[in-house]
């Protein structure tokens, strides 16, 4: 009996694909991929893939797409379909039908919710982290929101969303390889500073710049020198700076806060408009893309990108604005509070709300007996810088600096170097006997292991940034300012949607990743219609490109999801939201100066040098207008 079921189920099998409709099969020939959730109003690009994509166009059925009973017909790219400017009306659920030559192959429904809830995630994560002072509930509750949202904004999806939120989003913020990278050589390098600081590196350090920094105000200008040292890399700027200098700082009664925007406002401001450096490959990569289908437009990348400099007014203003404070001694906002408790009572730290990035000095004080040796922490620190360098190089390909660095792959390098260094520090301390093996691994150890808490930050504002591409966030962004802008004014309402696209994500990569593909088109289109196109008119689209690449470290500034800011934090040793509170205020001075004095009067043709000599001056009369003095301090 069981060997005729068998032969029964075999025949019913075989009749069954043999006789089964052309129309599922060809279901399984075409794959389209929809969003989770439409945005009302918004429009959409959809593809319709096929296995077959070797076969020419016309040995294949054009398929059509029908949304919300609208037909669509689609263009061939790269053996694929692609249906242009999908668009939905009304909120609910709107039908999806893909049709083979008249049949219906696929049929779904996908919800479709008001486009203005895409922006409540981060804004919600923002404003609650800000009102009550606490990063981590503020980040789960806006990514709650979000995976709600992504949920059609149902009454199920109020329950679903919670879990989704970490079943797959943050997940996937953990399982990316320059994610886990990222957090890796971050442990790395922790690890590194708890070694040399218990093997008396770290006051050796401080014992060797005391005598030249003898100062709070020269013990500023030692770290602000230091960050300009570190110029390649963002990452590696504020994690090697602000660990190294925070025992001179507190030697000095500098505040933590003080110390982490130091780090904070010198490191993304000089990596995106330093010749050579590793945000240039992927930003320059950006332009290529975005300018490729722009035929009258024969400038190479490269090129767009140099001449963006000269328009890239908030980066040289923020870093004008942390020499000014220096030098003047001048504070305004929360940062003023917190100079004159550091120096009057001696107490760096702030009060610890967020606990990210707080360290227990005791975990991490020099071991008793060791003699205090500069060198066992700088060479160390050293074998990193030259490492990352060599990864650079390595991993980089091109005939110049600017390509090998540019095309190099960072994360590999910063990862190597960051071992370099640590295994260094080890070697180096347990040669000279100064440590035990296991108080070499407790110090390591304990220096890892305060990054906890900022790493889980880290992974819920990657989790954050995922949601917002996942709801077209920035979409929308763009389609509420509608089409219908002068030329003149693109570049400064660029520069303000990239200011709060990064802020709202959390990433200035991400904004400038959104936004240049879709900018730069947009930008040449409107200069076209206007005769704008000749040589003497590209300052527009220079002033625009600028927008996104200045604009996005803005918002990154100004955003307490930001991953630098969480990495400053950490590395200064600095409650997170006072540092965000705290550096907010010097970010809109020198935002504010950039945007009205740079960016709007050069856009209407105005010398690009005029408008960096204005935003300065601004930036300058608004520090005096604002700023207090805080009284220097020299230790006895």
């Amino acid at each position: 009996m069981g060997r005729g079921f068998f032969v029964w189920a075999s025949s019913v099998l075989l009749s069954c694909t043999l006789l089964w409709p052309s129309a599922i099969r060809a279901s399984a020939v075409y794959e389209i991929q929809l969003p989770q959730v439409f945005l009302e109003g918004i429009t959409y690009d959809l593809t319709v893939s096929s296995p077959a994509a070797n076969r020419s166009a016309a040995s294949q059925p054009t398929p059509l797409l029908r949304v919300d009973d609208f037909p669509y017909t689609p263009s061939r790219s790269d053996g694929e379909w692609i249906f242009s400017d999908v668009v939905v009306t009304g909120t609910g659920a709107t039908g999806v039908i893909l049709e083979i030559s008249g049949e219906v192959v696929q049929q779904t429904e996908v919800s479709v919710i008001p486009a203005w809830v895409s922006i409540l995630p981060p804004l919600v994560a923002i404003g609650v982290a800000l009102l009550i002072r606490s990063v981590l509930p503020a980040l789960m509750l806006g990514l709650w929101l979000g995976a709600w949202a992504l949920e059609g904004l149902t009454a199920k999806g109020v329950f679903t969303g919670l879990f989704t939120s970490f079943e797959v989003y943050v997940a996937n913020a953990v399982a990316d390889y320059d994610h886990a990278t990222i957090m890796l050589f971050t442990f790395m390098i922790a690890g590194m500073v708890g070694v040399i600081s218990r093997n008396g590196g770290m006051r050796g350090i401080v014992e060797w710049i005391i005598t030249g920094a003898n100062s709070a105000k020269r013990g500023q200008l030692a770290v602000w020198s230091l960050g300009l040292l570190i110029f390649f890399d963002d990452y590696s700027n504020t994690l090697v700076v602000g660990n190294t200098s925070r025992s001179i700082t507190d030697r000095l009664r500098i505040s933590r806060e003080k110390l982490a925007y130091l780090v904070d406002s010198t490191a993304a401001p000089l990596a995106t408009v330093a010749l050579v450096t590793t945000w240039i490959g992927y930003q320059v990569s950006l332009i290529g893309d975005a300018i490729a289908p722009l035929d009258d437009l024969t400038m190479s990348p490269y090129s767009i990108f140099l001449n963006s400099i000269l328009y890239s007014f908030y980066p040289f203003m923020a870093i004008l604005l942390v020499v000014l404070v220096i030098t003047t001694g001048r504070e305004f906002g929360p940062m003023l509070a917190a100079e004159r408790r550091a120096r009057s009572t001696g107490v760096t730290a702030p009060p610890v709300k967020s606990r990210v990035g707080q360290d227990d000095e005791a975990a991490l004080a020099m071991k008793e007996g060791v003699p205090p040796r500069a060198f066992n922490a700088l060479i160390p620190v050293a074998v990193m810088i030259v490492g990352i360098l060599v990864g650079l190089y390595v991993t980089g390909e091109g005939d110049t600096i600017g390509e090998i660095v540019g095309s190099a792959n960072s994360y590999r390098a910063l990862m190597w170097a960051s071992l370099a260094g640590a295994l260094v520090a080890i070697v180096m301390t347990a040669a000279q006997r100064l440590l035990t093996l296991d108080e070499i691994v407790d110090g390591w150890v304990s220096g890892a292991r305060f990054t906890f808490i900022a790493m889980i930050i880290l992974v819920l504002a990657w989790s954050m940034s995922e949601i917002s591409r996942e709801l077209h966030t920035a979409d929308f962004l763009i389609a509420s300012l509608g089409d219908t802008l002068p030329a003149a004014a693109l570049p400064a309402v660029i520069f303000v949607l990239a200011a709060f696209t990064a802020f709202s994500t959390g990433s200035s990569w991400g904004a400038m990743g959104i936004l240049l593909p879709l900018v730069l088109p947009l930008c040449w289109a409107i200069m076209g219609m206007e005769g704008l196109t000749a040589d003497k008119d590209y300052f527009i689209l220079y002033s625009s490109v600028s927008g996104v690449l200045a604009g996005a470290v803005w918002g990154d500034h100004c955003s307490p999801i930001s991953d630098t800011t969480v990495m400053s934090s950490l590395s200064a040793g600095c409650d997170h939201i006072e540092h965000v509170r705290t550096q907010l205020p010097y970010a809109l001075l020198a935002g504010a100066a950039a945007l009205g004095f740079g960016t709007l009067p050069t856009s209407f043709g105005l010398p690009w040098w005029v408008g960096m000599l204005g935003a300065a001056a601004v930036t300058v009369v608004g520090l005096r207008l604002l700023g207090q003095p805080v009284e220097d301090y020299r230790p006895d």
